[in-house]
C-alpha cells in the first residue's frame, strides 16, 4: 500500500489553516517589500538624501535587525505560550502594521515605510519559532521532510505572488498607491482568518519565567542549540545558505539595471525563476529522500549552488546598447535563458540543502527548548546575512563586479561546505550512499512499516553482497548500527561507510575471541539506548547466491536483551557488482546500473519465539525465488 504524499497534508485541520498563515504572511510581506524596492530603485524615491543602493542596503538592514534584538525573547514566547493563540495575536499585530502602511503608502510618507519595514522584521522574528516548532508537534517524523517542503515551496510560491502583485499594483497605480494599500490590508485580514482555524498546540514548557535581558538569553539559547553537537553545525549550515542567498538575491535589482540594462520587470522574472526552483526543489525532497530525514541530499545541494553559482558568472552577456524593452525582448537575447536556468537551479539546489537540515533539527532538538533554538538559528541567520551584505558592499567597492561576486560568492560556497563536511562525515556518509543507491539499483521496499518506529529491535538479514548495509540504510527510516564479519569491515573501498555508520566488527570463536565478546557488549549498549541494530546471522556474503545457515548468535543476544527481531530480505542482488558470483566483490566490470533490488520486511517476532532456525526459514520465505 501507498503511504499518503506531502500534498495529502492540505487537508488535514493539523496543517492546512496553518500553511495558509504561514502563505499569506509571506505573500503580504513580499508585496509590501517588492513595492518598496521598486519604489527605491526604479521609481527613484528618495529619502534622507540616500540613492537607490544606499536605501535597498538600510531596507535590509532594517528588516533583519530585530532579529538581534528580539529573537532571544521570542523564542521564550513561543515555548511559554499555546501557539494557535501566538498566531493569532501575531496576525492581528499584522492587520495593525498594514494600516500604518497603507496610510503611509496614500500619504507618500516613505520615511515611516521604512519604519514599517522594520515593525515587520519585529512580527517575522515573534512568528520564526513559532512556525517551526509547530510541526513537530503535529507531524509524525516520517512527515517532517513532507511538511517542511511544503511550507518552503508555499513560501515561495507566496515570494512569486509577491512580486508580481506588489510589482503590478505599483505598475497600475504609480502615485497614489491605493491598490497596494488595499491589497496589504485585504491579506493580513485573510491570514488573521486562517490562523483562527490552528488546532491547539500545548505549550513545550509552560512554567518557563521570561527574561527580558536580550544578551544573556540571547547566550543562553545559543547554549541550548551547541547542546547537540549536529544540531548546532545543522544550524550554521542554514545560516550559511542565509549567507549565500543574501549576498546572491541582493544583487538581482542592481544585476539588472548594470549587467543586463533591464528594468523592474526583467527583475522580477529573475527573482521568480529563483523562487520557482526553490519551490519546485522543495517538493522534489520529500519523493528524493524517500519520506525520510536524508542528510545525503545536504551535500547534494551544497554541490549544485557552487556549480550553477560559477555558471552564473560565464553566462553573463555581452553589453548591450540599447535597453531591454520587455520581458519578450530579454527572453530573444543570447544568454538570457542560460541565466534564468542557472538561478531556477540555484532555487532548487538550495532546497535540497535546506529542507533536510531543518527537519534534522526540528527532531533532534529538546522539544521543550525547540522554540529557543530556532531562535537561536534566526539570530545567527541574521548575523550572516549582516556579514553577507557587508562583504558584498565591500567588494563592490573595491572594483569587483556583480558576476564577479557570484563568482566569490561559489568558491566560499565550496571551501564552508568542504569544511562543514569534515566535521560531520556522517553527510557526506550519507551523500555518497544516496549516489551509489540512486546510480547501481532501484530498490523496491515493501513491509518497511513493520520496523517498530520507537524503541529496540533487532533486524536480521541475508547477505549478498558488500553493499547491503548501505542499501539497508537506504530504505529503513530509522537509524541503524550494523554487526558485521571484520574482513568485510576492513574492505578498503567500503571501510569509510562503514565506520562513519558506526558499525560492528564481529569475529569467529576461533579468529579473535576478545572481538566476538566485544561485539557482543556492544549490540547489548546499542539496544539499551533503544536503538535498531542490524545483523547478518549468515556470518558472511553467499559464495552460491544462496541463503546459508543462520548461527546461533542472534539467539545469545536476545537472551541477554529481549526486543522484537524483525525479518528483512534481499533479492535480486546475487550477480552484482558488489557480489561474489564471479569469483569476489569489485572485480569485474560493473554490470548495468539501476538493476532493480527487492528489500522484503516481514512482521516482527517476538523475544520469546525467536530462534536462529525460524528467522532462516522467514528470510527464505520472504526472499522466495530472486536471488
Amino acid at each position: 500500500m501507498n503511504e499518503p504524499g506531502q500534498f495529502s497534508l492540505l487537508s488535514q485541520r493539523r496543517f492546512a489553516p496553518f500553511f495558509g498563515t504561514q502563505f499569506l504572511g509571506a505573500l503580504n510581506d513580499n508585496v509590501f517589500r517588492n513595492g518598496l524596492v521598486i519604489l527605491i530603485t526604479f521609481q527613484g524615491v528618495v529619502v534622507l538624501n540616500m540613492n537607490y543602493s544606499q536605501l535597498a542596503n538600510v531596507a535590509g538592514a532594517l528588516f533583519i535587525l530585530p532579529y538581534f534584538l528580539l529573537s532571544a525573547t521570542a523564542g521564550q514566547i513561543a515555548d511559554k505560550y499555546e501557539k494557535s493563540m501566538l498566531m493569532r495575536r501575531i496576525k492581528l499585530l499584522e492587520i495593525v502594521l498594514m494600516t500604518i502602511a497603507a496610510v503611509a503608502l496614500l500619504t507618500q510618507a516613505y520615511a515611516t515605510l521604512l519604519g514599517v519595514l522594520f515593525l515587520m522584521g519585529c512580527q517575522s522574528t515573534l512568528f520564526g519559532p513559532v512556525k517551526y516548532a509547530y510541526l513537530p508537534q503535529q507531524l509524525a517524523t516520517e512527515e517532517l521532510i513532507g511538511g517542511n517542503a511544503l511550507v518552503e515551496a508555499g513560501t515561495y510560491v507566496a515570494i512569486i505572488l509577491g512580486l508580481i502583485i506588489g510589482g503590478m499594483a505599483v505598475d497600475i497605480d504609480p502615485t497614489k498607491h491605493t491598490l497596494l494599500a488595499a491589497l496589504l490590508i485585504g491579506f493580513a485580514v485573510f491570514g488573521y482568518i486562517a490562523s483562527r482555524q490552528v488546532p491547539v498546540t500545548p505549550a513545550a514548557d509552560p512554567g518557563l519565567e521570561i527574561s527580558l535581558n536580550a544578551w544573556r538569553e540571547t547566550w543562553r539559547i545559543v547554549g541550548f542549540a551547541r547542546e547537540d553537537r549536529t544540531v548546532f553545525l545543522s544550524i550554521l549550515g542554514i545560516s550559511w545558505f542565509w549567507f549565500f542567498g543574501t549576498a546572491m538575491t541582493l544583487q538581482i535589482p542592481a544585476y539588472t539595471l548594470d549587467i543586463l540594462n533591464g528594468n523592474e520587470a526583467i527583475s522580477v522574472v529573475l527573482l521568480v525563476a529563483f523562487a520557482v526552483g526553490v519551490g519546485v526543489g522543495s517538493l522534489l525532497c520529500e519523493r528524493m529522500s524517500g519520506r525520510r530525514i536524508e542528510l545525503g541530499l545536504v551535500p547534494f545541494g551544497s554541490i549544485g549552488l557552487s556549480l550553477f553559482a560559477i555558471d552564473l558568472y560565464f553566462a553573463q552577456p555581452a553589453p548591450a546598447a540599447a535597453a531591454v524593452a520587455d520581458v519578450a525582448d530579454f527572453l530573444q537575447r543570447p544568454g538570457s535563458w542560460n541565466i534564468l536556468a542557472d538561478l531556477a537551479l540555484l532555487g532548487a539546489f538550495g532546497a535540497f540543502y535546506s529542507v533536510p537540515l531543518y527537519a534534522l533539527i526540528q527532531r533532534r532538538s529538546k522539544q521543550e527548548h525547540l522554540s529557543r533554538i530556532i531562535a537561536a538559528n534566526n539570530i545567527i541567520n541574521a548575523i550572516f546575512m549582516v556579514a553577507a551584505s557587508v562583504m558584498a558592499i565591500g567588494l563592490l567597492q573595491l572594483g569587483l563586479s556583480i558576476p564577479e561576486l557570484f563568482l566569490v560568492v561559489a568558491g566560499l560556497n565550496a571551501a564552508v561546505a568542504i569544511y562543514i563536511y569534515s566535521l560531520l562525515p556522517e553527510f557526506m556518509m550519507r551523500f555518497l550512499a544516496w549516489i551509489l543507491i540512486n546510480v547501481l539499483y532501484r530498490l523496491r521496499p515493501t513491509g518497511i512499516e513493520n520496523v517498530p518506529r520507537k524503541g529496540p529491535a533487532i533486524v536480521v538479514c541475508n547477505h549478498v553482497s558488500y553493499m547491503d548495509p548501505i542499501l539497508l540504510t537506504g530504505c529503513i527510516r530509522r537509524r541503524m548500527r550494523f554487526v558485521m564479519y571484520y574482513r568485510i569491515f576492513q574492505t578498503p573501498l567500503l571501510r569509510f561507510f562503514f565506520e562513519h555508520m558506526r558499525a560492528i566488527p564481529i569475529a569467529g570463536k576461533m579468529e579473535d575471541e576478545q572481538l566476538m565478546e566485544e561485539a557482543f557488549e556492544r549490540v547489548d549498549e546499542e539496544l539499551a539506548a533503544g536503538n535498531v541494530v542490524c545483523i547478518f546471522p549468515e556470518g558472511g556474503i553467499t559464495r552460491d547466491g544462496e541463503i546459508q545457515r543462520f548461527r546461533p548468535g542472534i539467539e545469545r543476544i536476545i537472551a541477554t536483551r529481549p526486543v522484537p527481531v524483525v525479518p528483512v530480505s534481499l533479492g535480486r542482488l546475487w550477480g552484482s557488482w558488489f557480489s561474489r558470483r564471479k569469483g569476489g566483490g569489485l572485480r569485474t566490470i560493473p554490470g548495468r546500473l539501476f538493476q532493480r533490488v527487492t528489500v522484503r520486511v516481514g512482521k516482527p517476532v517476538p523475544a520469546k519465539e525467536v530462534t536462529a532456525a525460524r528467522l532462516e526459514l522467514l528470510v527464505r520465505t520472504l526472499r522466495g525465488d530472486e536471488r
